[in-house]
């Protein structure tokens, strides 16, 4: 296959049947097949599916919503605990949203979780009539998954090829970072996302009768060959046709956007001790970033304010109460996408006023054996870990099984 410099004056349309047929071969002999790994994209004995077998939709789904920007290898012990949990569809829309976000708790992006119990819900008013066990009784238009909370296109694409081999197209990071490369395209992708999609749906239209196992294919070629940082040109079954590699150097693809400052800011943590030796947590609001965990209560510091006058003022707005703030117990950093946050986190003595949830949706005194039973992000894992210890009390399973 020919290449050209510019992404612009490549067709890939052409070039998709020969694309596909061998991404197809590569992946029989080096594609992630196996059931250990990847349990939902099996049948039940054991066997990857056959052209026209369908495989359980909740699995497929669960398995779809986990791993937007999340690792298959850290999606798979939290996909098989959630199915031990919600193991069909009545289950996970009859669950408390707790629960919920208990078995969600360490993969970040708590709005995923959210979301999949509303359209729990919502389904199960679409199927009580006919009953889930019956794939065929699921939707299987596009359209109509895409009305569900926490569906957008590429989703429903990887639920509707997996489970019902419907030929649609899926635009991953994996996906479009191969794109990426394979056209050398000279902008970030996300610029032009209907230019990627078309190139997409070009490759599951050569080869429509196997578009489960391209859009499979697709995501390992990847996360395997095609991966963000030394990608194994030498392996891929696409070197010929890669204009990235052709260019040499295919690490410049895909096109970055500029870099943006990441805001940094320092968090005044209490974590408040009665006397009856019970701590003090409340629960987020809905809305906005890790909504509905329960966390520590604490704020922002402001500019020239002592981290000690943070966590007593913001422990005076936000519940009302006075506390002496006394040692320090753990000081934790953590990242997110869009800044840094320093968790400063101290010991405090509860002194007077009744919590009140003044900028959270509850308030508890709980024993510190108790806090396992409670959603907490991920930040936090650290700060019960140290507080257990401080306590000499035993370490409390935070593990994915809840």
């Amino acid at each position: 296959m020919g290449q050209r410099s510019s992404a612009e004056h490549r067709d890939l349309s052409a070039l998709a049947p020969e694309l596909s047929q061998s991404l197809l071969a590569w992946w029989e002999l080096h594609g992630r097949k196996d059931p250990a790994l990847k349990p939902w994209m099996f049948t039940k004995d054991g066997r990857w599916p056959e052209p026209h077998e369908h495989l359980n939709v909740l699995e497929c789904w669960i398995a779809e919503v986990m791993l937007q920007q999340t690792q298959l290898q850290v999606v798979l012990p939290y996909w098989t605990a959630w199915m031990e949990a919600f193991p069909r569809l009545e289950v996970l829309a009859g669950a408390d949203e707790q629960a919920v976000l208990l078995r969600w708790q360490g993969l970040g992006y708590y709005s995923r979780a959210r979301r999949l119990l509303a359209a729990a819900r919502q389904l199960l008013t679409e199927l009580r009539p006919v009953g889930e066990a019956d794939p065929q009784s699921w939707p299987q238009e596009l359209d109509r998954w895409l009305l569900l909370p926490g569906i957008g296109r590429s989703t429903a694409g990887g639920i509707l090829s997996s489970a019902f081999n419907s030929p649609l197209a899926i635009l991953d990071g994996n996906v479009r970072r191969v794109l990426a490369r394979v056209m050398a395209y000279p902008h970030p992708p996300m610029w032009h996302q209907g230019l990627f999609w078309s190139w997409s749906q070009s490759l599951i239209a050569a080869a429509p009768e196997r578009a489960r196992d391209l859009n499979q294919a697709f995501m390992d070629l990847g996360a395997t060959l095609c991966t963000p940082r030394n990608p194994a040109c030498a392996s891929c079954p696409w070197q010929s046709a890669c204009a990235a590699y052709a260019s040499g150097s295919p690490d410049r693809y895909p096109v970055k956007e500029a870099p943006r400052d990441v805001p940094f800011q320092v968090i005044g943590v209490g974590v408040v001790l009665n006397q009856a030796g019970q701590v003090l947590i409340d629960q987020r609001l809905n809305e906005g970033l890790l909504g509905g965990m329960w966390e520590f209560p604490g704020g922002k510091q402001e500019p020239g304010e002592l981290i000690e006058a943070t966590i007593a003022r913001e422990l005076r707005e936000e519940l009302a109460i006075e506390v002496t703030v006394d040692q320090a117990l753990i000081c934790v950093d953590h990242a997110y996408s869009h800044k840094k946050l320093r968790f400063e986190v101290y010991l405090c003595t509860w002194c007077s006023g009744e919590p009140q949830p003044l900028a959270s949706q509850q308030v508890r005194w709980v024993q510190p054996q108790e806090l396992g039973a409670y959603p907490f992000p991920a930040a936090n894992a650290r700060i019960i870990a140290a507080l257990m210890t401080h306590l000499g009390l035993p370490a409390l399973d935070q593990s994915v099984s809840g």
